[in-house]
Parts: C-alpha cells; structure tokens; sequence
C-alpha cells in the first residue's frame, strides 16, 4: 500500500468518527421538544420580569401623579428621568459613578488579594486556624460602621472609604475561602499526603485548582460587599460618587436626587456582578477540576 493510499484510509476514517460524533449530537425528537419547552419557559420567566418591573413603574408614576403618595417623599420616574438628563448634560454621571466603581474595583482587589492569602495561611497551619477562629467570628459579626470614625481618623477621608471597604467584605473573605480549601479535592489531598506530597504540591496542585467555583462564589459575595462598603464610606467621608449624591440629595430634601443615584447605583451593582458571572464562568471552564 502507498503512503497516498495510507493518508487516504486515515482521512477517511477521521471523516467515519467526526460524521458519528456528529450523529450522536443530533437531539432525539423527545428531547428537541423538552429544548423548546424549556427555551420557551425560560422566554415566560424572562418576559414576566419585565412585565413586574413595567407594571411596578406604572404604579408608582400614577399613584404619585394622582398624589396618593406625596412625590415629594417618594419621586417619580419621569422626574427621575429628567434628573438623570440634567445630571448627565452637567457630566455629573459619569463623575460620580466613575468615582464610586474605581473605589469598589479597588477594594474588591484588596480583599480577594489578602483575604486569599490569609486563606492559604489559615489552611497550611491548622494550629493558626483554631487559634484565630474566635477572633474570625467577633469581627464578622462586628457592626463595621461602628469603624467608621476610626478609619477616618488613622487614614483620613479618602482612603477611609477603602478601609471601610475592605473592612466589611476582608473577613466574609477569609471565611469562605478557608472553607473552601477545606473542603476542595479532600480525598485527592489525602492520598497526596499518604504518597509524601508536601503542602505547596498540595495547594498547587489540587487544592487551587478544585477551588475555582468557591472562588468564583466568594468573588460574587465580595463585590456586593465591596460595593456597601464604599457606599458606607461615602456617606461618612466623600466629596464625591453615588454615596455623597445620595447623602447630599438627602440633607437637600431633593428626593429625585437621592432616587436618581439609587437607580444609578443599582446599574453599577447589576453590571459589576455581570461582569463577575461573566467572568467567573470563563475561570470555571479553564480550569474546570474532577
């Protein structure tokens, strides 16, 4: 047999097994039909969400045009729509929210940076684990606005806002990850350690990797977190961003104001967390861990 004849044979049953890989992906009638009825269900969930939203902002804009509630407690979305063109056409939006998302970005890498070490420490020394796990548990159910004068004292009134920042989402941190290095690859750690691994090979190579959705768990906890500390800190000690609009639409009694940024606030909150959802989907893929 040639050598031409021999790449012919490989080629065609190359082309035998990609036609087979293909069949076996075609879906059977019964399961096309349970796609479309869940793609349909899923339209039905998607489509009632905005249903509720439209029928929410119907009621609120009628109730306070007919004044059955006084829209000057409550605003209204028309007004809120013209204070968000006003506010855009002074380059106010993009000031302020620019400021509040840089802050929250920042302290979100903060306390996944350290709180991630602290992780690893706490998991390579059991002994430091039991030893800090009382004061663990004070600090997180310690009210962290109490801090809040503290902070501002020892790092003043801009960094104050990272250091209540990092203070409310570090510990939650801290705890979530050391649970999850626990808890992650037990069995293959265990027989790692029965074969003499040593606990970097450990962590490298078992532990980090099986991590990857506690990880990408604890990073959509932390933005949240991240983002009420800024918030928090804004209304201490800012001059600028979502919190100081808020604080400041507030002692105004401008409640248009204060809805404006609240409506803008959860924007920068649903995007943040989209872009970790995002994100954290691409990591569990990569490094996706049996």
């Amino acid at each position: 047999m040639s050598g031409f004849d021999r790449v012919e044979r490989v080629r065609g049953r190359r082309a035998e097994a990609e036609a087979e890989d293909a069949a076996r992906q075609v879906p059977s009638p019964a399961h096309a039909a349970f796609l479309r009825r869940q793609r349909g269900r899923l339209r039905r969930i998607r489509g009632a969400q905005w249903l509720l939203l439209v029928l929410v902002l119907a009621a609120w804009e009628g109730t306070a045009r007919m004044h059955w509630v006084d829209p000057m407690l409550t605003s209204m979305p028309s007004h809120i729509a013209m204070t968000f063109r006003m506010l855009a056409r002074q380059g106010q939006i993009g000031y302020h929210t620019w400021v509040t998302v840089k802050e929250t970005v920042i302290g979100f890498a903060v306390s996944m940076g350290v709180g991630g070490l602290a992780a690893v420490a706490l998991w390579w020394s059991s002994f430091l684990s039991r030893v800090l796990e009382p004061y663990m548990v004070v600090l997180n159910a310690l009210p962290k606005v109490a801090l809040g004068p503290i902070f501002y004292i020892w790092l003043g009134d801009r960094n104050s806002i990272y250091g209540m920042a990092v203070a409310i989402s570090i510990v939650v941190t801290v705890l979530m990850l050391e649970s999850g290095f626990r808890e992650a690859g037990r069995d293959k750690s265990r027989l790692m350690e029965s074969l003499g691994a040593t606990r970097w090979q450990m962590l490298r190579l078992v532990v980090v990797p099986a991590s990857v959705p506690n990880v990408v768990a604890t990073m959509k906890v932390n933005i949240g977190l991240t983002l009420v500390g800024v918030i928090m800190g804004e209304f201490l000690s800012s001059k600028a961003g979502l919190g100081f609009l808020i604080l400041y639409g507030g002692q105004v009694f401008q409640m248009d104001l204060v809805m404006t940024s609240i409506a803008l606030l959860v924007a920068v909150s649903v995007a943040l967390y989209g872009i970790i959802v995002y994100a954290g989907g691409k990591l569990q893929r990569r490094y996706h861990f049996e």
